[in-house]
C-alpha cells in the first residue's frame, strides 16, 4: 500500500473504499438482478402453464356442455322415435284387430286377412332402412319385406345377443297391449353394410294370431344424423380450432386411435405414428396416458430449427377423446425475457445510480474527514515567526477534534507568552526611549531655548518691511516645533500618571469645544454637539481626558481642510460605560491607513509628528477605555472613544 502514499489522503480514502462500495452495489445488484430475472421467468412460465391448463379445461368443460345437451337433446328424440314405433306398432295392432272381426264376422277368411295385413304392414316404412315385420313366438317370420318364412329364433346381433329368442320370451310373458323396446348394435350383410349400427325396436304381441307385431328403426338414421346435431358440432369444432394459443399454439383433440378429431389443419388423419424432432411419439405416449404434461422439440415447415413445444392434454371420457393445447415455449417466454430485460436494465441504472451516489458519498466522506485536516494543514502553514495561523475547529468529539483543542491550546499559551514577551519588549523599549527623551529633553530644549529667545529677540528689533524678518520668524516656527516633537516624545516615552476624579463628560467636552472654535486650524469648521440628557459622570484624568478631545478635534478639522462639519455626541453605553463619537464629513480613510493610524510615528500630514494619536490611545487604555476609528473614503471619519464609570475598579 505505499504506492497510495504519492496521493493526497482524500483519494487515498477513495482508492481505497471506493473499490469495496463499488463491489458491494454491483454484487447486490447482481445478485437481486438475477433473483428478480429467475422470479419474473418462473412466475412467467407458471402463468403461461396455468394459462395452457385453464384452456384445457375450458375444451373440457365446452366438450362436456356440448355433451350435455346433445344427451338430453338425444334423449328426446328417442323417446320421439320410441313413441312413433309405439304407434306404427299400435296401428299394426289395429289392423289386426280389425281383420279379426272381419274374420269372426265371416267376411274374410283367416289366411285371406293375415295376408291383407302382411300386405298393409310391408307398405310402411320406418325412416330410410326401417319398416313393419311379424313374426310367431318360434321365431318363424311370417311378415318381412326380405326373409319371409324364415325362422330366425338363433339370430344373434354384433354383441352375441339372442335379441329374437330375448323379444319372444318377453312378448309371451307381456300383457294384453303392452308395447316392448329392444336395442341392439345390427350390421346389415344383404345390403352390405360394414359396421354395426344402433337399432331400436318397439314390438307387441297379439295372442290370438300368435303374432309379433314388430317397427324397428336405425338411430343414425332417426337421432344421431340430425342436421341440428351436425351443425351444432361443426360450430363447436370451429370454436375450439380458432382458439389461439400464443402466437402460433392451438387446440387439438384425437381419439383413442390416435386420429385427429379436431385440428385446426389435420383433422381426420391419423397422427398416432407422428415422430418428434428427437424421434419421440409423442401422440402414442398421450393416448396411453390420456392426462398431464408433454414437452418435445417440434419443428414446422418455415422453421429455421426445432422450438420446444409444451402440451397440456386432459381426456375427455365420453367420447374417448384426449384434448391437447400446446404453445411453443419461446413465445410464452417472452413476456418472461421481456421483463428480464427490462429488470436488468433497471438494474444496470440502479447499479449506475448507486455507484454514481457511491462516488458521491464516499467523496463527500473522504472531504468531511480529510476536510480538517486540510484546514489545520492551512492553519499550520500560515504560522511564521510570532504570528499564529489561527484558531482550529474544535467541534465533534473524535481524534481529530481533540488534536484541534490541543493546538488551540497551545497557541493560546504561545500567544500569551509572545504578548508578555512583546510587552517586557515594549516596556525595555518605552524605558530606554525614556532615558534617552529624559537626556535628549535636556540637551536639545537648552539649546532650543536659547535659539526661540534670539529669535524673539532678532524679531523684536527688525522693522516689519526688512527683509530678513521672514527668516527670523522661519527660525523661530522651526525652533517651537522642534521643542514640540521633543515634548510629544518625552509624553510618548513616560507612561501617563493619572489623577483620577469625578469628570463631568458633558462639561468637558463643552468646555474643550468652545475652546477649540478659536482655534486657526479650525476655521471654517462647523461644531455640533449632541449630548444624552443625564449623562454618567466618570472617575477619569480630566486633564488627559482635554488632551485626547483636542487632538482628535484637531485631527478632524485637519482632515477637513477649513471647510465641513464635525458632530460630537456622547450618550451613555450599557450599564457603566459612557461614550464619546467624533464624525466629521472630511475625505476619510483608505484601510490601509486606517490600520497604522495608531503607529507611533506613522503621519500622512505635511509637518506631522505622529504621535497625536498614538498618545491618545495609550491615554484612552490606561483609561480601560477602547478608541475604534470607522472610516471609508469619500464618507467621512468616525472615531469612537469608549470609557468606563469606573476604571480603577475595572
Amino acid at each position: 500500500m505505499d504506492f497510495l502514499r504519492k496521493y493526497k489522503l482524500s483519494t487515498q480514502l477513495l482508492l481505497m473504499v471506493l473499490p469495496l462500495v463499488l463491489g458491494a452495489v454491483m454484487f447486490t445488484g447482481l445478485i437481486i438482478g438475477t433473483i428478480s430475472s429467475n422470479l419474473a421467468s418462473q412466475g412467467i412460465t407458471k402463468t403461461s402453464r396455468d394459462d395452457l391448463t385453464h384452456l384445457a379445461e375450458f375444451s373440457i368443460d365446452l366438450l362436456g356442455s356440448h355433451y350435455r345437451q346433445y344427451e338430453v337433446y338425444k334423449e328426446d328424440k328417442k323417446n320421439t322415435v320410441r313413441e312413433e314405433l309405439r304407434s306404427l306398432v299400435n296401428f299394426a295392432a289395429k289392423l289386426v284387430d280389425e281383420q279379426e272381426s272381419s274374420i269372426r264376422r265371416g267376411q274374410t277368411g283367416r289366411n285371406a286377412a293375415r295376408a291383407l295385413v302382411g300386405k298393409a304392414l310391408k307398405e310402411i316404412s320406418v325412416g330410410p332402412g326401417g319398416y313393419l315385420y311379424a313374426m310367431n313366438t318360434k321365431g318363424d317370420l311370417l311378415v318381412h319385406i326380405a326373409q319371409e318364412g324364415t325362422n330366425i329364433l338363433d339370430a344373434r346381433d354384433e354383441s352375441g345377443r339372442y335379441f329374437i329368442r330375448e323379444m319372444c320370451q318377453k312378448a309371451a310373458a307381456s300383457k294384453e297391449g303392452e308395447v316392448l323396446y329392444i336395442e341392439y348394435p345390427w350390421k346389415n350383410a344383404i345390403l352390405g353394410e360394414k359396421e354395426a349400427r344402433r337399432k331400436i325396436v318397439a314390438y307387441r304381441y297379439y295372442p290370438k294370431w300368435d303374432w309379433i307385431l314388430a317397427a324397428g328403426s336405425y338411430f343414425d338414421e332417426t337421432v344421431e344424423q340430425s342436421s341440428f346435431e351436425k351443425r351444432a358440432f361443426e360450430e363447436l369444432k370451429s370454436t375450439i380450432k380458432k382458439k389461439k394459443v400464443g402466437t402460433t399454439g392451438y387446440i387439438y383433440a384425437i381419439d383413442e386411435k390416435g386420429t385427429a378429431v379436431v385440428h385446426p389443419f389435420r383433422e381426420g388423419q391419423s397422427l398416432y405414428d407422428e415422430r418428434d424432432h428427437k424421434g419421440g411419439y409423442f401422440i402414442r405416449e398421450m393416448v396411453e396416458k390420456k392426462s398431464g404434461w408433454i414437452e418435445y422439440p417440434w419443428q414446422n415447415e418455415g422453421d429455421a430449427e426445432p422450438r420446444m413445444k409444451i402440451v397440456r392434454y386432459e381426456y375427455f371420457a365420453p367420447w374417448k377423446w384426449v384434448v391437447a393445447v400446446g404453445s411453443y415455449r419461446n413465445e410464452f417466454m417472452q413476456d418472461a425475457e421481456l421483463i428480464s430485460g427490462r429488470v436488468l436494465v433497471v438494474m444496470f441504472l440502479a447499479v449506475g445510480f448507486g455507484m454514481i451516489l457511491s462516488i458521491v458519498l464516499v467523496y463527500r466522506m473522504s472531504l468531511s474527514f480529510t476536510m480538517p485536516i486540510t484546514r489545520m494543514t492551512q492553519i499550520l502553514r500560515k504560522v511564521k515567526g510570532s504570528r499564529m495561523g489561527g484558531n482550529m475547529d474544535e467541534s465533534g468529539s473524535d481524534e481529530l477534534s481533540e488534536l484541534a483543542k490541543a493546538y488551540n491550546r497551545m497557541t493560546e499559551s504561545l500567544e500569551r507568552h509572545l504578548e508578555m514577551e512583546s510587552s517586557l519588549a515594549q516596556q525595555g523599549k518605552m524605558a530606554s526611549l525614556g532615558v534617552l527623551s529624559s537626556g535628549v529633553a535636556h540637551e536639545i530644549n537648552n539649546p532650543l531655548g536659547i535659539i526661540l529667545g534670539y529669535a524673539a529677540y532678532l524679531e523684536n528689533k527688525l522693522p516689519p518691511d526688512d527683509p530678513n524678518l521672514k527668516y527670523v520668524q522661519e527660525i523661530k516656527r522651526e525652533s517651537k516645533r522642534s521643542k514640540k516633537i521633543v515634548q510629544d516624545l518625552l509624553s510618548y516615552a513616560r507612561a501617563p500618571r493619572l489623577a483620577f476624579e469625578e469628570v463631568d463628560v458633558a462639561a468637558l467636552v463643552s468646555e474643550i469645544t468652545d475652546f477649540a472654535k478659536n482655534h486657526a486650524d479650525l476655521a471654517g469648521i462647523i461644531m455640533v454637539r449632541d449630548f444624552e440628557p443625564c449623562l454618567r459622570r466618570i472617575r477619569a484624568d480630566a486633564d488627559h481626558l482635554k488632551q485626547v478631545c483636542i487632538n482628535l478635534i484637531l485631527n478632524a478639522g485637519a482632515a477637513m481642510s477649513g471647510h465641513g462639519t464635525l458632530t460630537i455626541s456622547a450618550h451613555n453605553e450599557g450599564e457603566d460605560k459612557v461614550r464619546i463619537v467624533f464624525d466629521d464629513t472630511g475625505p476619510g480613510i483608505d484601510p490601509e491607513t486606517a490600520a497604522r493610524i495608531f503607529e507611533p510615528f506613522f503621519t500622512t500630514r505635511q509637518g506631522g509628528t505622529g504621535l497625536g494619536l498614538s498618545i491618545t490611545k495609550q491615554i484612552i487604555e490606561r483609561h480601560r477605555g477602547s478608541i475604534e476609528v470607522v472610516s471609508e473614503p469619500g464618507k467621512g471619519t468616525r472615531v469612537i472613544v469608549t470609557l468606563r464609570v469606573n476604571p480603577e475598579g475595572y
